[in-house]
């Protein structure tokens, strides 16, 4: 059974997507207050081969020969593929198994490293994340390991871009009362500028958040922020009313289950051998249906069966 690839998984912007988690649980450079995996475990800035490149390359060649149907291969899952060493090596070797697409989520911290551009762009098509201005709203929002400067990481975003030729996606995740002004977000648009993605496209909490605090924005304030930006952004937060169902035996599954005892969603994530991207999709659209709901227990998020169906939970 597969370890280290999960799906594929619908994506509205990418389609059919099969996921590849190069990390150990949770293990990030950031721990991003709106992260729908949770908090960070392993807070770091050293690379480290948490899984062999073997071991990935094993799993995907099987695939492949089992089934291989879908749009595109996505480096994403429990934390920041970049802290991978043999990225690029995995990305090679995919190279001579398949045609298919490759996509790279990073939150961009690591980009100051050459090693780690190099690696990077072998990928089609790169999306990273820019959702604050400054030192101090980088550490508000996104928790950074003491190690990374958001200054350098803005150099090493625009010096990507000066080497890499495929698509690159920049992703701003909007939260209420800390970036949400538009004096704020026109201080995100001066820096991507500088940067010069493809496309930008702005997120909201439309999935449990690690900090429960964090809320959505609504769609109308959204569209005002996005033109902010020269062209606007794109809205990619995928609202209810746009919302394709999860998987529907993952849906009832949780369900039955979160009708027997609150879970965290590690907790079901082990108990249906589903990566915690599956969970967290599945959990988010259960929550928007007004199904389930979250509460907080020791600093800790669980989820439970909304006793009033219907009405999206707190």
């Amino acid at each position: 059974m597969s370890k280290h690839i999960f799906g594929p998984v619908p994506s509205r912007r990418f389609g059919r997507s099969l996921g590849i988690d190069l990390n150990k649980r949770k293990t990030c450079t950031l721990d991003c207050v709106f992260c729908q995996l949770g908090q960070t475990n392993h807070l770091t800035a050293t690379r480290e081969e948490f899984v062999p490149v073997e071991t990935v390359l094993s799993e995907i060649r099987e695939w492949l020969e089992k089934d291989g149907q879908a749009d595109v291969l996505t480096f994403s899952g429990s934390g920041e593929p970049t802290l991978h060493p043999g990225l690029g090596r995995i990305i090679q070797g995919i190279r001579s198994l398949c045609t298919l697409d490759i996509l790279l989520l990073t939150n961009g911290t690591l980009f100051d490293r050459e090693s780690v551009r190099q690696a990077a762009k072998q990928a089609d098509m790169v999306k990273y994340s820019l959702s604050a201005w400054d030192q101090e709203s980088f550490e508000q929002i996104n928790r950074p390991h003491p190690d990374i400067s958001f200054s350098a990481m803005l150099k090493g975003l625009a010096a990507f871009r000066r080497e890499f030729s495929g698509r690159l996606f920049q992703e701003v995740f909007v939260i209420p009362d800390i970036n949400d002004q538009e004096e704020q977000m026109r201080r995100i648009a001066g820096l991507s500028e500088d940067i010069q993605p493809d496309r930008i496209q702005l997120n909201t909490a439309v999935r449990p958040p690690a900090q429960s605090w964090v809320k959505p924005v609504s769609r109308e304030k959204l569209e005002r922020l996005a033109r902010c930006f020269d062209p606007p952004a794109e809205i990619i937060a995928e609202f209810r009313s746009e919302r394709q169902s999860p998987t529907r035996i993952n849906e009832e599954r949780i369900l039955d289950m979160l009708r027997r005892r609150p879970c965290t969603q590690e907790d079901i994530a082990h108990s249906f051998n589903l990566h915690p991207n599956e969970v967290a999709k599945s959990l988010g659209e259960l929550v928007s249906q007004g199904k389930v709901q979250t509460t907080d227990k020791d600093g800790i998020s669980y989820y439970i069966q909304n006793q009033s169906p219907g009405t999206p939970g707190d």
